[in-house]
């Protein structure tokens, strides 16, 4: 599977329950601007069968490194940054993995309980990150339980591996060259954007500005039959500075993922 092919079925998986994505590029483009993306993230459960480590032999096939890991405390996770070997354009990757130990031990069971049901060779190709749920949807109860000592653990619950979110490349962007005219243009459009930690995230001095929408909602039946408006995936928008040796920042910022994370947020 070649890089393009893998963002391409990403994309089309992404978009079906993300269609403000959709509508924002097609903003975008309907402005003369074309939309290259600068990362795409995932989230998944350690000590499983798509854990952090099972899954990187994937994108190591489709061509891509590992040059940085990031350590979110207050959220329980851990995570890694990808890059393409040799193709610069490509997309990067952000692959995070929820510490699920450091949980109560209430929501270990939760967890254990879906990592039981993952097929133990589950890992077989890149197909797998548009996967969804390899466990069978969780009660409503389960979700809330869940929720209250994770967003990152209740959303993975219900959405399982898939991209969490694409990033539009302000760098590429022409009519709108800075984080606050792009989030100026969907405010005006009426998109609601993740405003904690502020609307920017970042500054031009720690090289990366990045901002996001909330999570567009989806209408979920649980297990037991109950119905709920919860978050599915969400837009970010990411600008990069050049730092003093004259090279693009091309890393990510642990102070900035962490709000980022919170656009998944169901407060």
């Amino acid at each position: 599977m070649t890089p393009s092919d893998f963002f391409s079925a990403l994309w089309n998986s992404y978009t079906q329950i993300t269609p403000q994505a959709q509508r924002i590029q097609q903003l975008f483009e309907s402005h003369g601007e074309t939309v290259l993306n600068d990362h795409v993230a995932f989230r998944t459960f350690n000590n499983s069968p798509i854990s952090l480590e099972k899954l990187e032999p994937q994108l190591e096939a489709i061509g891509y490194k590992a040059y940085g890991a990031f350590i979110f405390e207050s959220k329980h996770l851990k995570a890694r940054c990808y890059k393409h070997k040799t193709d610069a354009d490509s997309p990067k990757i952000f692959l995070s993995e929820l510490l699920v130990e450091e949980l109560p031990p209430h929501c270990q069971d939760i967890i254990g309980k879906f990592i039981a049901q993952i097929p133990a060779d589950a890992v077989q190709s890149p197909a797998v990150f548009w996967a969804g749920k390899l466990w069978q949807t969780p009660t409503e109860a389960d979700y809330l339980a869940l929720a209250e000592h994770s967003e990152y653990a209740a959303w993975l619950s219900t959405m399982g591996l898939q991209a969490n979110h694409f990033t539009v490349s302000i760098n590429h962007l022409k009519k709108y060259p800075t984080i606050e005219a792009v989030n100026q243009m969907l405010i005006d459009e009426g998109y609601a954007l993740n405003q904690v930690g502020g609307l920017v995230k970042g500054t031009p001095q720690s090289f990366l500005e990045q901002s996001s929408t909330m999570a567009d909602k989806v209408d979920y039946t649980f297990a037991d039959g109950k119905q709920k408006t919860i978050p599915s995936c969400f837009y970010e928008f990411a600008r990069r500075h050049f730092m003093a040796d004259g090279n693009l920042f091309d890393s990510f910022i642990e102070g900035n993922a962490d709000k980022i994370f919170d656009s998944t947020n169901t407060k």
